[in-house]
């Protein structure tokens, strides 16, 4: 692949983080019951990142959870006959304002999923969405609450997001196929 473009760099992604860390405590009226849950796998780190920005701005630690949505992927069925339940981390999430965090949103399917595996949890009091990038092409009716930043692709183009804790750097480009 070739890079197209490089969209934010390690101090971009920091202001994007401190912006959307804002923007959930003044929607939230706070920070009361509410609980950050990461979209495995880059979902959780930036999940992280958002709780300690928050706690910085309020002085309360915002709990951070994981969540996997691999036994709620719609296509599922498509890739194993019999799929096995596995110990899942049980996160509480009765009553609180969730709010899922990802990367990047594309088509919807995997924060539909994300919504899936939370509701299996629990009832939470709401859902809401945060997400680095929002490329567009979505499938679903599924809008997010909060955007890192709006970046229009083409479907020839992948949106490459690295983050250090995982990958050793914290940048995001677009890449051609």
């Amino acid at each position: 692949m070739k890079t197209k473009a490089v969209v934010l760099d390690d101090k971009g992604i920091k202001r994007t983080l401190t912006r959307i860390s804002h923007e959930i405590v003044e929607k939230n009226k706070g920070v009361e019951n509410i609980i950050l849950v990461g979209i495995k796998r880059r979902g959780y780190p930036i999940a992280q990142r958002i709780s300690k920005i928050i706690e910085q701005i309020e002085g309360v630690k915002i709990p951070v959870e994981t969540v996997d949505i691999t036994l709620y992927r719609d296509d599922l069925s498509k890739l194993y006959d019999q799929p096995k339940l596995k110990d899942a981390d049980l996160i509480d999430v009765e009553g609180k304002k969730v709010i899922l965090v990802d990367d990047v949103i594309y088509t919807g399917r995997t924060v539909r999923a994300a919504i899936d595996a939370v509701i299996h949890a629990g009832r939470p009091e709401l859902i809401q969405l945060a997400v680095l990038i929002d490329r567009g092409h979505r499938e679903l009716p599924i809008r997010s609450d909060y955007v890192g930043k709006n970046i229009p692709t083409s479907r020839n183009e992948v949106v490459s997001v690295q983050i250090s804790e995982i990958d050793g750097a914290d940048i995001v480009k677009i890449d051609e196929l």
